[in-house]
């Protein structure tokens, strides 16, 4: 074969080549490219109710700070620190000596009175009966009563200084109030008191039931307020009022709302609510910052939509996209109220039954047409684990990680989705 017939077929295949590759890419460009596949959440209208998370501090039921009533040095302590302790425990003495004395000395003079109170009586009988003989004169009846009754009040008085004198007494005993826990003790045996001082012995706190006072800015008092009658709780509804602790964990127990103080403060301008938790495990102490989620309005025929299928404009506005009955995807504008966990509370922008996108946001724009996928539910956490692979057959080599993962990504159907976020 000559060069020029070399020649001629080269250029024959050459031009059968670029023939065939203009009649494929003229095949591919006539052929339209499918939808591309969205994943979906069908939305459902339901009362919903609203809820304000509020700042609190964990308040004692009741406190009592021990202080002593009468003076002297103490001389017993008579309780373990950070113990629960009941109503009329002993929980110091204090030297009872000097009181003791006083007591005799106020029960001398009762009795010394009661001698003197008894004289005065024989005394006025006497006056009496001369008085009938007309023995002596009205005048001296008439004194003779009056010291008689001086006598007979003498003696009250006696016995009212006997009572203070036994109160005294019984007073170096400090006994506990209240019911609770007891604090640290601030005073230790032969430490130096004084009837009333400044600083207190011990704190006695009452922890079960404890109170929860959280405070709520009287601009949202007012925007709740607003909503009118048909946005307040129903008569049967759930009131409850759950706790959120410092780390962010719930607790167990739940609470009840018992009153609000009708007064804004003037620094702050804030109104300070009390809210009441049982607390069986002391597991709640005063002094702790928590949050409540306090229950204040029901929304009807809300949208509860997912997070995930919830994005901004360049406004900043909160936008969803939704696939419409033609599969066509629409853009809705939101009107959100607030977050409930991991969705959104929608009063306006979405309707029962819409079609939400949460997965494939990225690859889609308003008025194109996709392929909906409703979204698969969420696994349990206890979901089995997928069973082992088979081992290797006898005499046969395992196979080596690159080996496995080869034929694992030869496993995945063709037409499974690319996963995409949000």
């Amino acid at each position: 074969m000559t060069t020029l017939t070399r020649i001629y077929v080269f250029a024959g295949l050459m031009s059968a080549f670029v023939a065939a590759g203009q009649a494929t890419a003229q095949g591919q460009e006539g052929e339209a490219p499918p939808p591309p596949p969205v994943t979906v959440v069908t939305l459902k209208a339901e009362d919903v109710t609203l809820t304000s998370s509020l700042p609190g501090r964990v308040v004692a039921q009741s406190e009592a700070n021990l202080r002593p009533q009468v003076s002297g040095l103490i001389i017993e302590r008579l309780f373990e620190e950070g113990r629960q302790v009941t109503e009329g425990d002993p929980l110091y003495r204090i030297d009872p000596r000097t009181y003791e004395a006083a007591v005799a000395q106020a029960q001398a003079a009762l009795a010394q009175a009661e001698a003197a109170a008894a004289a005065a009586r024989r005394e006025a009988t006497r006056a009496e009966t001369l008085r009938d003989r007309r023995v002596t004169s009205e005048q001296a009846q008439d004194a003779a009563i009056a010291a008689r009754d001086a006598a007979d009040a003498a003696v009250e008085a006696a016995k009212a200084q006997l009572l203070a004198a036994n109160i005294d007494l019984d007073r170096t005993t400090i006994t506990a109030p209240i019911d609770g826990v007891i604090g640290l003790a601030q005073a230790s045996a032969g430490a130096l008191v004084t009837a009333g001082q400044a600083e207190s012995l011990a704190v006695i706190r009452k922890i079960d039931p404890v109170r929860v006072d959280v405070t709520q800015s009287a601009a949202d008092i007012i925007r709740w307020q607003r909503q009118g009658p048909e946005a307040a709780l129903p008569a049967g509804g759930d009131r409850t009022v759950s706790l959120r602790l410092a780390d962010g964990s719930i607790y167990e127990h739940t609470g009840s709302l018992t009153g609000a103080e009708p007064h804004v403060n003037e620094t702050t301008g804030v109104v300070t609510l009390r809210v009441e938790f049982e607390n069986p495990e002391g597991f709640l102490l005063p002094g702790m910052y928590v949050q409540a989620e306090i229950p204040q309005a029901q929304l009807p025929d809300a949208i509860l939509a997912p997070q995930e299928g919830v994005t901004r404009d360049r406004r900043g506005r909160p936008v969803a996209m939704v696939v419409n009955d033609q599969n066509m995807v629409e853009e809705r504008q939101l009107d959100i109220v607030q977050d409930r966990g991991n969705r959104w509370i929608v009063k306006e922008g979405l309707n029962d039954g819409d079609r939400l996108i949460v997965e494939g946001l990225q690859r889609i724009g308003p008025g194109m047409q996709v392929t909906p996928e409703e979204q698969a539910e969420t696994p349990a956490a206890d979901a089995p684990a997928a069973e082992p692979a088979a081992p290797a057959a006898e005499g046969e080599a395992p196979a080596t990680e690159g080996e496995a993962a080869a034929a694992e990504g030869q496993q995945q159907p063709e037409d499974q989705p690319e996963a995409s976020g949000n």
